[in-house]
């Protein structure tokens, strides 16, 4: 054992020369192997920036369109009954903007939805003026029919068993003054592999969305990740276009850096029984942005006890 460590440490005697080109040859391909090991993963860290910069303009470029998430101006419920609709403060459904009397809505017991336009008044589905219509109502992964009264859009929706009405502006406040997002730093230890444990059956769940209504959705499975040498899981639900799943997520950052309710994070379907979970793309829910949407939040099970800091944070904005 001495000897070994002699000749280790000083390279002397006969077995010197051979041991010290063993050594050296030997340490400069590991420095060489680290060193590509290093660039390797940077670049890998650089594809990822890539992909969330992309990604988070993307996300943006939507949100600034004229129907996106920010150009409502006006919500309210609907109950069975008929409604004066109109910008006249003594309308039955007051709208924030358009002609002072745009028509009469009438939704029956049975869930079925009519319009009538008042005289005079220019009001098109689909291009197509229209004085009577039965409108279909906006559902979960299914638009509806939508109004278009001056450029502004006035549709119903349906969550449930309830009824709400919206009014999109394309000049809406929110909408011309936005000013972008905040966002945790882009950090690749966020972007986690995680393990797929499909149900043998999906199971069915009960979410509260953001006016605290049920929402009845079904759970494929559960993806299990570490994390500092914690064990977490969460449980999706399947992606709209059926293409991914849809995780709904709160953490420690919720209610302070981050939104409250959840955060959403899509992601690609599992592969061989993994899936990446890349909290970097974490968003927030559209109710996190405007008051006039209703959306799902995190169930108790996807709740975790971590903070994530990473994806989006709050949106100061709707909270002034």
């Amino acid at each position: 054992m001495r000897l070994q460590l002699q000749v280790g440490a000083l390279c002397v005697a006969m077995l010197s020369m051979a041991a010290c080109s063993a050594g050296s040859t030997a340490d400069a391909n590991g420095a060489r192997i680290a060193g590509r090991g290093q660039s390797d993963r940077h670049a890998v860290y650089q594809v990822e920036l890539e992909r969330a910069r992309a990604e988070r303009l993307q996300r943006l470029q939507r949100l600034r369109a004229p129907d996106g998430w920010l150009s409502y101006t006006g919500s309210g419920r609907v109950r069975a009954g008929r409604y004066q609709v109109g910008s006249d403060p003594r309308s039955d459904l007051v709208l924030p903007a358009g002609p002072a009397q745009l028509g009469q809505l009438t939704l029956d017991g049975d869930g079925r939805v009519h319009f009538d336009a008042a005289a005079n008044v220019p009001v098109y589905l689909n291009g197509q003026r229209v004085d009577r219509v039965r409108l279909e109502p906006e559902r979960a992964g299914q638009r509806g029919d939508r109004l278009d009264v001056e450029g502004r859009q006035f549709y119903l929706v349906q969550t449930g068993s309830l009824f709400g009405w919206r009014f999109r502006d394309p000049s809406a406040p929110l909408l011309s003054h936005f000013a972008g997002l905040e966002y945790f730093p882009t950090d690749s230890h966020w972007r986690i592999q995680a393990r797929w444990q499909a149900y043998p059956t999906p199971r069915t769940t009960t979410l509260l969305t953001s006016i605290g209504t049920p929402l009845t959705v079904e759970v494929p499975g559960e993806a299990v990740f570490s994390r500092n040498g914690q064990q977490y899981r969460l449980q999706p639900i399947v992606s709209d276009d059926g293409q991914g799943l849809f995780f709904l997520f709160a953490d420690r950052t919720s209610g302070k850096e981050s939104y409250g309710g959840a955060r959403y994070l899509y992601t690609a379907p599992p592969h061989d029984g993994r899936l990446v979970l890349d909290f970097n793309l974490a968003e927030n829910p559209p109710c996190a942005l405007t008051p006039h949407v209703v959306c799902p939040i995190a169930s108790p099970e996807n709740r975790l006890d971590l903070a994530v800091n990473a994806g989006e944070k709050t949106y100061r904005a709707a909270e002034r």
